[in-house]
């Protein structure tokens, strides 16, 4: 039979209630024990009954829980002693804390009326106020969005002159290529033209022989008396 879940009051009758408190107290005195044993634990519990009577638990053998009951006194005001020290030093915190709270919700209000929200409250000095404020404000940020404008002027115009350059050394370059390629050409020129007349001219191979010229008889004409 599978035992329901003990609800957590107290027990009406007080028959149950003492049967229950025996076990309870047992068991917990058990506990005690195999905890001290088992974690090597210094351990006091103590115990009083409805009516009175007293029971109790020392882990150690050669002292009574009384020692216990001094050692936890001892660190009981420890520990009031350190937690003193803490709150006294987190007071200036505290405190600091709280200004600065106070500073942030001041900047969160000047914020929002700068944005123009919540004027309602505002008078007139200190709507007269914000707006030397906005146009000190305006002064410096167009202040600055010229000084940008400059640096950016500057920084182009010198990229120009290094684009310029560039593009002259490139020209020169080219030029000079140019030049050389048609130099290249005139002399292939030269020398095919040199080439030709040299073979038209030029004859390699033995000499001919030159054939004697035969003179023909004169003929004399008749009319012709010596």
């Amino acid at each position: 039979m599978v035992r329901g879940k003990t609800q957590m009051k107290r027990i009406e009758n007080e028959t149950s209630r003492q049967v229950t408190f025996s076990k309870r107290r047992n068991g917990l005195l058990k506990k005690a024990f195999e905890l001290s044993v088992l974690c090597d634990a210094e351990v006091a519990l103590i115990i009083f009954s409805t009516r009175g009577r007293l029971y109790e638990f020392s882990s150690s053998r050669c002292s009574s829980i009384n020692k216990t009951v001094e050692r936890y006194q001892g660190k009981i005001k420890e520990l009031a002693v350190s937690n003193k020290g803490v709150r006294e030093n987190t007071q200036p915190a505290k405190e600091g804390d709280a200004s600065m709270a106070k500073k942030i919700e001041h900047l969160e209000v000047s914020r929002r009326k700068l944005l123009g929200d919540e004027l309602d409250t505002c008078g007139i000095d200190e709507l007269q106020q914000l707006e030397n404020q906005i146009e000190r404000s305006l002064h410096k940020i167009r202040a600055r969005k010229n000084q940008l404008f400059r640096e950016r002027i500057e920084k182009l115009k010198e990229e120009e002159k290094c684009l310029l350059e560039i593009n002259k050394c490139l020209r020169d370059q080219y030029r000079m290529e140019r030049q050389r390629s048609c130099s290249d050409a005139d002399v292939e020129l030269f020398t095919e033209k040199g080439r030709e007349e040299v073979e038209t001219e030029l004859f390699i191979g033995r000499p001919q022989r030159l054939m004697p010229l035969k003179l023909k008889p004169a003929t004399h004409s008749p009319n012709i008396h010596t």
